[in-house]
């Protein structure tokens, strides 16, 4: 009896070491609840907005749906892993210039800040933008408040970022010209 406990507990522990362990921190950003009525009743099922990141530049955003919160959260992780984008940081803290992201008719203003600013920013904005290693930013939320398009126009607005060197090379100057 105790060699057949010995040999299940085995199975178990060996099944464990199988997860494999998310590089990148997440954060939820909204759950919803959701009911579609039918004949029978009403039907709920959830969903969940997560942002993921590693804080050294990387970010994501994913959305999942499912009859139970942590079945949506975890659908929601697995998207946001999937739509991973890097985000070029000036000297590690902010972003190299100003930019409007928009979804729906949600915006969000986005600028550099001076070093010690820290994250100005509200809600999905500030989780987004902490998530992808930002330190020192200013940004405005305009138009919609809502969560989930609120914090895809953080995204957007990160996806428009260019590098130093970028935009030197449109202007046609050296990198040192431009950081000032």
């Amino acid at each position: 009896m105790d060699n057949i406990r010995e040999k299940n507990n085995k199975e178990r522990t060996n099944k464990r070491e199988f997860v494999k362990k998310s590089p990148y921190e997440e954060k939820v950003i909204s759950i919803g609840r959701v009911s579609k009525t039918t004949k029978g009743g009403r039907t709920m099922r959830f969903t969940a907005t997560v942002a993921v990141g590693d804080r050294k530049g990387k970010v994501g955003l994913g959305t999942g749906k499912a009859n139970e919160v942590p079945n949506a959260i975890s659908k929601a992780i697995k998207a946001a892993e999937k739509n991973v984008i890097t985000v070029n940081l000036v000297e590690g803290r902010t972003l190299s210039h100003e930019v409007i992201g928009k979804c729906g008719a949600a915006k969000v203003l986005v600028k550099p800040a001076k070093a010690g600013s820290g994250i100005i920013a509200g809600g999905p904005v500030r989780n987004v933008l902490e998530l992808a290693g930002v330190k020192d930013i200013v940004s405005k939320s305009l138009g919609s408040n809502t969560q989930i398009n609120t914090a895809k126009a953080a995204m957007d607005a990160l996806k428009q970022q260019k590098s130093i060197s970028h935009i030197a090379s449109l202007r046609g100057k050296k990198v040192e010209e431009i950081i000032g």
